[in-house]
């Protein structure tokens, strides 16, 4: 080949190259959009001394805390180790289990799904479900999108009866996790709802993964693949994935603990690092404290801070309160215990603060995070631990008003 022939022909394999590179990444990033980290944010004031002394007083492995406003990073910081009785030091960037708070991104599909016109609010069992009428218990049939949604739907909150059910799920071998959800539903709902629509707050996961089916029966796909490309992807949460946030043979992750004989056993990624898969609309996402800070910055913008996934006004409605949430109720870490209930997000006031927040916590038993936001101040906090219990709620609480007397005046 001559020079003149040979300068086009590298040019050629240049561009090829750097194509088939693009190609790759592309569909790396489409497969594993949960393993990109996002880039250190600059400038918030480091958390750890704040932090660090809530790791003995209360028997936690590790903490992270962020503060925001105004869509900017104020403060953040993470402490401690990713397994009790191991130095591997935690990082911004590192994957927190979020449990429940879950919920209110399950309630912001559906919201999609309502504004393109494949659900409404009162879109019912029967209505998404046909083939089921004949073998609904009395009542389910009328369970609406939006009842399941605010856990007013009349069903029960969860019982032995659930419990039975996820452990008969790992039975179903024949069907993919879409399926299995769907036999749950269709056994579940063979008894009676336990209270009249509205009249009744009864926290439900099954609720959740009941909404989750029927999102997934109008739009044809599974609940995961929709957060994926629906809400992880365009919010950017590059480290939102589900189930432990752990990689299976790795600690690459702030492991969960479970409390044995009053100490902190780290649990490697597995069958008993999380909930059942089956729970996902419930329960099963993590995430890292940097995305769950924009998570917790998105929610805070009402709709005026891009990217518009859904209408201001469905937004709003999101977080509208339904329902009172009875008081004095001894409800587990994670659980809402008071205030007032809307779509994935309660609404209540804190002794150390004005006005109302919207709120929630998550727990899978083994890992606790709490958001806290302040919408008409355009003012937030988000606050994860890789261990459950009453020790971790207490230190997640007094952290909060910690942070919020620093920050939030």
């Amino acid at each position: 080949m001559t020079k003149k022939g040979k300068a086009p022909y590298l040019l050629c394999c240049l561009v090829c190259v750097v194509v088939l590179f693009i190609l790759a990444v592309g569909d790396v990033g489409a497969q594993r959009v949960l393993y990109e980290k996002p880039k250190l944010a600059r400038g918030p004031v480091s958390l750890g001394v704040i932090l660090e002394p809530y790791l003995d007083r209360y028997g936690l492995p590790a903490l992270g805390a962020a503060v925001v406003r105004d869509g900017k990073f104020v403060a953040m910081g993470v402490v401690g180790t990713k397994a009790a009785g191991r130095e591997i030091p935690v990082t911004t960037g590192d994957r927190f289990h979020i449990g429940s708070d879950t919920k209110a991104m399950t309630a912001l599909l559906a919201a999609m799904y309502v504004d393109a016109g494949k659900l409404r609010w009162d879109s019912t069992v029967e209505e998404i479900f046909p083939e089921l009428k004949k073998t609904l218990a009395a009542g389910c049939g009328q369970v609406t999108l939006e009842g399941l949604l605010s856990h007013t739907s009349g069903i029960p909150a969860d019982d032995e009866r659930f419990g039975k059910l996820l452990q008969e799920s790992f039975e179903q071998g024949d069907l993919d996790l879409r399926e299995v959800r769907y036999w749950m539903l269709s056994k579940f709902l063979t008894e009676p709802v336990a209270a009249a629509p509205r009249k009744q707050f009864a926290y439900s996961n099954m609720g959740y993964m009941i909404a989750g089916a029927m999102i997934e029966r109008v739009a044809g796909r599974s609940w995961e693949e929709l957060m994926l490309e629906r809400v992880f992807a365009p919010l950017r949460l590059r480290s939102a994935g589900f189930g432990p946030q752990s990689t299976v043979g790795m600690v690459d992750a702030p492991l969960p603990h479970k409390i044995i004989d009053g100490k902190a056993k780290p649990m490697l990624a597995g069958p008993n690092a999380d909930n059942p898969l089956v729970v996902g609309p419930a329960g099963t996402v993590h995430m890292s404290l940097q995305d769950f800070a924009r998570w917790a910055i998105w929610n805070l913008g009402r709709g005026k801070r891009g990217p518009g996934l859904v209408r201001a006004e469905t937004l709003a409605k999101l977080t509208a309160p339904v329902v009172e949430i009875p008081a004095g109720k001894d409800a587990a870490p994670g659980t809402p215990s008071q205030g007032r209930y809307g779509f994935g997000w309660g609404e209540r006031e804190y002794p150390w603060a004005k006005g109302r927040f919207l709120t929630h916590a998550g727990s899978n038993g083994m890992n606790l995070a709490h958001i806290i936001l302040d919408p008409e101040n355009d003012f937030g906090m988000v606050l994860m631990t890789n261990i459950g219990g009453k020790k971790a709620d207490e230190a997640l609480r007094g952290l909060a008003e910690e942070l919020y007397g620093r920050y939030g005046k």
